[in-house]
Formats: structure tokens, sequence, C-alpha cells
């Protein structure tokens, strides 16, 4: 929807965030590359500190933040 770039600010603005993770979902198919882009600035505009994480799937949400916080 419409309501999206606010609805993640909001979201990004309620606590400090140590690490966010944008999932492939996002990443993947070319027609969200534009949601992608505006995901991945909001993030940055909204939680500077924040190390982001790329997963491919649930199944390695961890792994993802483990490997960002290691580096961070």
């Amino acid at each position: 929807g419409d309501d999206i770039d606010p609805r993640i600010a909001r979201a990004l603005q309620t606590r400090s965030w140590d690490c966010v993770v944008v999932g492939g979902g996002y990443r993947k198919p070319e027609e969200l590359v534009e949601l992608f882009e505006s995901i991945v600035n909001l993030v940055h505009r909204h939680a500077p500190q924040a190390e982001i994480a790329f997963n491919s799937s649930p199944d390695d949400l961890f792994e993802a933040v483990a490997r960002r916080l290691q580096r961070g």
C-alpha cells in the first residue's frame, strides 16, 4: 500500500535497533527493486546506528543477524 514508508519509519523510530533484517522476498523479485531501495533508505535514515542484514528465508534469519553483529 501507499502507507508502507510511514509504517516502516514509525516502526524504526519506536526504539533503538542493533540490526534490521531485510528479507529475500523484497530483494529478489525485480518488480520490488524500488520498494527494496525505499526500505534500505528508511533504515539508513531512521536507524542509522543499526547494522543492515539480508537473509534468504526465515530459516536463516538468526544467522544473518549474527553475521552482521559480529562484524559491527
